[in-house]
């Protein structure tokens, strides 16, 4: 039992999703919905309210509550969502610390009890692999919850997961941030044959939180990176990006390119509440909305998006 619980953290492998057969979701059939969630960060709520982020990640009781609730909110949903991304910062202890292992197996016990039918997409945050990650920072993380980057396609979507932090700093394992274009412009190219519906990106940092030019920040990409990545997205046809890492909503748009920055599951530093992104992706655009925990768990999504997905012929 132990191996089949381990593999829901393990199904990107071969740098695609093992939960969906390609040939069987090439094809459009219709509106579907998926559920974004970022920042879990087992341990921050602590290190936040002490004052002390290097080292006051000793607890995180709340955020097992605030994991559990979105596990019992997803769960509950009908129509089941597709699946259930998490866009990085999965706890908050950085490699190599001392709480990291019990934050994340204390993560995978809550996440175990995801329904079965929803599958688990993991994305890599700066506490995952580093500020400035390594080969072997991102091989731990890749061995605990699977590949780094990968794509797959689902009901004609076709979607990108990526490792944001080789944009940000590579100077460690510039070779990797190198495998990780070469692959991602050869997934564009055959993203571009297969006449997908839509691409949509994963990736745990913002490109930008409002302005496609606003200045560098902690909590974006810097700006040369960020305007070949956002021209290529353009270029390519990309419908949005999903990212946390800002522990706030915000988001802006780039020539067509929506930014959608979701806030956390977990520790809030701005004025939002914990909660999940509702995906809703119809033939012709990709509509969203954040929900509190509270609020979807108590009466899921609203008749709005329900009308939406029931447009299925």
């Amino acid at each position: 039992m132990a191996a089949a619980a381990e593999s829901v953290f393990l199904r990107a492998r071969g740098r695609t999703l093992t939960a969906f057969r390609p040939d069987a979701e090439y094809q459009w059939k219709g509106p579907f919905y998926f559920i974004q969630g970022a920042d879990p960060q087992f341990g921050l709520m602590k290190a936040w309210t002490h004052g002390d982020t290097n080292n006051g990640d000793d607890e995180w009781g709340e955020e097992i509550k605030l994991a559990e609730q979105a596990v019992q909110a997803v769960n509950k949903l009908n129509p089941k969502p597709k699946f259930f991304v998490l866009c990085g910062d999965l706890v908050h202890g950085m490699p190599g610390t001392r709480w990291k292992k019990n934050q994340e197996q204390d993560l995978k016990n809550v996440l175990k009890n995801t329904d079965q039918d929803i599958p688990l997409v993991f994305v890599s945050g700066n506490h995952d692999i580093g500020n400035t990650p390594s080969r072997e920072t991102i091989d731990d993380y890749c061995q605990n919850w699977g590949d780094d980057y990968f794509s797959f396609w689902v009901g004609g979507v076709f979607f990108l997961v990526l490792n944001s932090q080789l944009y940000f700093d590579s100077s460690k394992c510039p070779e990797l941030r190198q495998a990780q274009d070469a692959w991602l412009d050869e997934q564009l190219a055959v993203a571009a044959k297969q006449k997908c519906k839509h691409i949509i990106v994963f990736q745990h940092i913002p490109l930008f939180l409002s302005q496609p030019d606003e200045d560098d920040d902690y909590f974006n990409l810097e700006k040369s990176v960020r305007q070949e990545i956002m021209e290529k997205f353009h270029k390519a046809g990309i419908r949005a990006v999903f990212s946390g890492h800002y522990h706030r909503n915000a988001g802006g748009s780039y020539k067509g390119l929506e930014m959608v920055v979701s806030s956390a599951i977990g520790c809030q530093l701005g004025q939002d509440t914990h909660g999940l992104r509702v995906v809703v992706v119809t033939e012709d655009k990709v509509v969203h909305r954040y929900y509190s925990l509270a609020e979807l768990g108590s009466h899921g999504l609203e008749k709005e998006l329900l009308d939406m997905l029931a447009k299925q012929k």
